[in-house]
């Protein structure tokens, strides 16, 4: 059986102007034409060649000894090549782009933006990219508390947090209150392991350790103040969505940075305000 996505070993049945007519040993299904183009010039009837199977614009099997970026039920990062009206088109490393329904979509698509996809074929028999990659993650990873991981956002919840694909195979989460800052779905991240789940999915945090945050965040207090004259309108007693609008920390962590600083005799706090000393 011939098989749609995937690289398999096929026979030259016949060689024509046009190309290449492959098939199985047993003949099974219609033979599939692989394009002049790709044939090696050194191929003959009768030899066996490694080809890929996908569809042409008509739906039609062909194949190539081009190497597609993606196969059948895994996962990649690919980049849109084309937004148009009827869908997203990416490139797939094949001279037809890959086609991504709207409806397969996470987010707002943007055009030469790269996004984590997977491959899967339509109820029309065709080749399609995929979004929605949950279940297509594995959970399985060797990763264990404090190691440092990278990965991509694959899905953003507002009530719950970020959806992160490390090393772009292993479900992973960043928790709201952990995704400090402004991110967006095809976003790379690096991130620490807090929890492995009994599932194998893995709990990810975008601060160091509690010690090492400390001093990241009262540099980047001392930072924004020095941006700012010596003077930042934020205190003890400021409401924590605006510290995390201004400084993308919590109240707990800007906190903590504020009473270093403090401590070390760089500032003085009020209720509302923070001043750099002279």
């Amino acid at each position: 059986m011939i098989n749609l996505g995937e690289y398999q070993e096929l026979i030259i049945k016949r060689i024509v102007s046009i190309g290449a007519f492959l098939n199985e040993e047993k003949k099974v299904d219609d033979d599939v034409l692989l394009p002049r183009a790709d044939l090696p010039k050194d191929k003959k009837v009768g030899d066996k060649i490694r080809v890929f199977i996908y569809n042409d614009s008509k739906g039609r099997y062909m194949a190539t000894t081009k190497e597609p970026k993606i196969t059948l039920g895994e996962i990649a990062p690919l980049k849109v090549v084309d937004v148009s009206k009827i869908g997203i088109f990416l490139d797939w490393g094949l001279e037809k782009d890959l086609f991504l329904p709207f409806g397969e979509t996470i987010g707002s698509v943007d055009k030469g933006r790269t996004y984590l996809v997977g491959l899967y074929v339509d109820k029309s028999g065709r080749l399609c990219a995929t979004m929605k990659i949950r279940d297509m993650l594995r959970t399985d990873s060797d990763y264990k508390e404090d190691d440092i991981v990278k990965g991509t956002i694959y899905s953003i919840h507002r009530n719950i947090g970020a959806f992160v694909a490390v090393d772009n195979k292993y479900d992973a989460l960043i928790p709201k209150k952990e995704l400090l800052g402004v991110y967006e779905v095809g976003d790379q991240v690096e991130a620490r392991v807090t929890r492995v789940q009994n599932d194998g999915k893995l709990d990810l945090s975008l601060r160091d350790k509690f010690y090492l945050q400390i001093d990241k965040d009262a540099e980047r207090v001392l930072e924004i103040l020095k941006e700012r004259g010596g003077s930042l309108n934020l205190g003890d007693k400021s409401p924590a969505d605006l510290i995390r609008e201004e400084l993308h920390m919590s109240k707990s962590g800007f906190k903590r940075a504020i009473g270093k600083l403090y401590k070390d005799g760089v500032i003085q706090i009020s209720d509302y305000q923070i001043n750099l000393n002279e």
